[in-house]
């Protein structure tokens, strides 16, 4: 319970109290109480009061003394109603209070609440110190420092309110006018329902020390569940899923209990009111040593503390529960009880058994191991799998040293670094480091860290350490994985353009036969010109350097060789792809038109790779060109220099376009084509990407596509070329 986070009216304790005007006698009227006409008892009143406090404990426990204030106002028709509570620390009960603080108030009061009164001169302190209801008129005439609590009081009346059998406060009602008197049945209603609240509050504190033992209990489980949610969430929970049950009982057997409980137990309210459902037949004969033991706490102390037990279960099976609570006031062998379903947490505790050795398992596996660091203790907790990985018999103490020694050589500083910043921070990190084995091998470790504080608020570290030696040791296989696969695109261009290739070589090959067979027939016919042999010789060689020339390019271009950035002339690499498909666009009735920058637009970059875009951007407008019958098929092949500066080349085809998605094209393996496997594109846009520039699609007009990228320009390449 806890009181106003602003207390908007507090009673000043400051200097002295003032001399009082009045003797105490003088504004008691408590005889005259019993001598009042009294109003008959309202019981379906009362028990809808009853029904009121019960619910505000199961749904909202922290408002159990203002609905008891709003329930006594609503009873007793008076002005104002509330409660006073000796306190010691401010917001906690305490018999041995120097001061009452009042907790809850409805009514015209209630702008006073949180505020309070000296304990040995006030209302409520005559109360319990006479441990009785008292009826006051007035009381300002003897306690003039509340008259500046408005609005005055014409009568009030006081019931003492007990914790532990102890009176640690008042509950109250006041009339600010005499429009209406207290009766003898205000005085009994009140006393009742502060009974029924004295042991729910008893209850809620005993419910406060389960959550502690059940947070106890969770704690050691937070490392592998990882738990985010408090145990205030997880009882929540429980109670709106209707689990938690309370029960009204005597300790010879009989009960009345919600209808969470009778779920537990599958009886019917039916069954309840018959009274064929007592709890004492509920109990296994095994559990009925934990319930004497419970009966004899309630009788030297009216409180039971929190135990585990079983029930039978109407139609077979039992139900594991977890229980406690105290006596009503005064009653004797009356309480109530707050059980949990416990059927859940056990499941979950199976649950977390299995996923532990999972855990275990998967950390093996994995090859991850984690540990816990309290920094103010040097504490360290480790997995079985970091044992293995460090190479420690598992079991052996783990200290900070001993880890030291195992460090690599060359990564002790880092080390120390990291766990000297740890140790003035509290922040999240991420580091690698190496160690050098027993048998002198070396292991590359990766460790993320997260930081957090324990149950005291002190620094506590969390760690997930994975071995990465076997990634470290193969980081170049992804690279080398992507230049096969760039390699092998080239060849199965490559084969689409074999006609062209075949073109390109027996060109030269062709004009060296006929030169060849000139030459036999000069000297066939014994001329024998030096000029004229000379020419054909010239000739010859011409041709098969031409030749020599086409295929040291192919070859250049479909090897997996690293690459050689240079500075390149665009318009040239341009000129080089279309003479190598040449054939192919004369074959396919493709008339190709250059629009190319008359500037020398270099660019820093692999002759080859790049060439590999061009050839693949022009095949595919021919493939998409040869679909089309009713239209040219135009091919335009444009450079210019852009407004950043970039060097831009463009590809624009007159065929069948993309739809309305562009990005699709360069996703792997998506095709509209009925063979291949639609990795050109994707290779294209990552050789463009590593060179620093980008590559793109948008529809041509009035039909077709345009392939555009841009590389920068050779100044900037090497710069651009590192961020990508």
């Amino acid at each position: 319970m806890t009181s106003a986070s602003t207390t908007r009216a507090n009673i000043s304790l400051e200097g002295s109290i003032p001399e009082s005007e009045a003797s105490l006698e003088s504004i008691l009227c408590t005889e005259e109480l019993q001598r009042r006409p009294c109003r008959p008892p309202d019981y379906e009143k009362e028990n809808t009061a009853l029904v009121a406090l019960v619910s505000a404990l199961a749904d909202s426990p922290s408002s159990i003394f203002q609905t008891l204030a709003e329930t006594i106002l609503e009873i007793t028709q008076c002005d104002s109603a509330g409660l006073s509570l000796l306190t010691r620390d401010g917001k906690t009960p305490h018999v041995d209070g120097k001061r009452f603080y009042w907790p809850a108030i409805a009514g015209m009061w209630n702008p006073h609440v949180g505020g309070g009164t000296p304990r040995d001169f006030s209302r409520c302190g005559d109360v319990l110190d006479q441990n009785r209801t008292l009826l006051f008129n007035h009381f300002g005439r003897r306690y003039p420092y509340l008259l500046q609590v408005i609005p005055e009081a014409e009568e009030c009346l006081l019931v003492p309110f007990y914790v532990g059998g102890k009176a640690v406060g008042t509950i109250w009602g006041i009339m600010h006018s005499d429009r209406l008197k207290f009766d003898a049945e205000d005085d009994r209603v009140m006393a009742s329902l502060g009974k029924f609240a004295s042991s729910a509050y008893q209850a809620l504190v005993h419910i406060e020390d389960l959550k502690f033992q059940v947070a106890e209990r969770e704690k050691a489980e937070a490392e592998v569940r990882q738990l985010a949610s408090g145990l205030e969430a997880k009882i929540r929970r429980l109670v709106e899923a209707n689990v938690v049950g309370i029960v009204m009982f005597n300790l010879e057997g009989a009960i009345i209990a919600n209808e969470a409980f009778l779920h537990m137990v599958q009886y019917s309210r039916e069954d309840l009111d018959s009274g064929r459902v007592r709890w004492t037949d509920l109990t296994p004969a095994e559990w009925r040593d934990c319930d004497e033991r419970a009966i004899a706490e309630l009788r030297a102390t009216s409180v039971f503390l929190p135990f585990e037990k079983e029930y039978f279960r109407k139609e077979g099976g039992r139900v594991p529960v977890l229980l406690g609570g105290p006596l009503f006031e005064g009653s004797g062998d009356e309480g109530v009880a707050f059980i949990l379903d416990l059927s859940e947490q056990k499941r979950a505790e199976r649950a977390l058994r299995r996923s532990e050795a999972l855990l275990t398992e998967s950390q093996r596996l994995s090859l991850t191991g984690s540990y816990s660091w309290k920094v103010a203790t040097d504490e360290i907790t480790w997995s079985e799998q970091l044992y293995r990985m460090y190479g420690f018999e598992l079991g052996v103490p783990v200290t900070l040293e001993l880890l030291r020694t195992r460090v690599h050589a060359e990564d002790l500083s880092l080390y120390e670094k990291m766990f000297e910043q740890a140790r003035n921070g509290g922040n999240d990190f991420e580091w690698q480091y190496r160690l050098r084995m027993p048998d002198h091998s070396i292991k590359y470790l990766q460790a993320v860290v997260h930081a957090t504080r324990d149950k005291d608020g002190q620094l506590e570290y969390i760690a997930a350490i994975q071995d990465v030696t076997a990634r470290r040791l193969s980081e170049e296989t992804p690279d080398k994985a992507r230049s096969e696969l760039a390699r092998v695109s080239r060849l199965t261009t490559m084969g689409e353009l074999a006609a062209s290739i075949a073109h390109e070589i027996n060109q030269p090959l062709a004009g060296v036969t006929n030169t060849a067979n000139a030459c036999r027939r000069l000297l066939a016919n014994s001329n024998l010109d030096s000029d004229v042999l000379q020419q054909s010789l010239e000739s010859i060689v011409a041709d098969a350097t031409r030749a020599s020339a086409v295929l040291a390019r192919i070859r250049a271009f479909i090897k997996n060789a690293p690459g050689e950035r240079s500075e390149l002339d665009i318009n040239e690499v341009i000129q080089e792809v279309l003479s190598i498909a040449g054939h192919d666009l004369h074959k396919k009735q493709v008339v190709v038109k250059c629009q190319l920058t008359k500037t020398r637009p270099l660019v820093r970059g692999d002759r080859v790779q790049v060439q590999q875009v061009l050839l693949n951007l022009i095949m595919n407008g021919v493939e998409a060109m040869t679909a089309v019958t009713d239209r040219p098929r135009l091919l335009c092949m444009q450079s210019q220099v852009d407004e950043s500066g970039d060097v831009l080349v463009a590809v624009r085809d007159s065929g069948t376009g993309f739809g309305s998605e562009p990005d699709h094209l360069f996703t792997p393996f998506f095709t509209t084509k009925a063979d291949g496997m639609a990795m050109g594109l994707p290779i294209s846009r990552s050789l463009i990407e590593r060179h620093g520039g980008r590559l793109w699609a948008t529809p041509n007009s009035p039909h077709g596509a345009v392939f555009s990228f841009t590389l920068p320009a050779a100044g900037e390449s090497a710069s651009r070329a590192a961020l990508a």
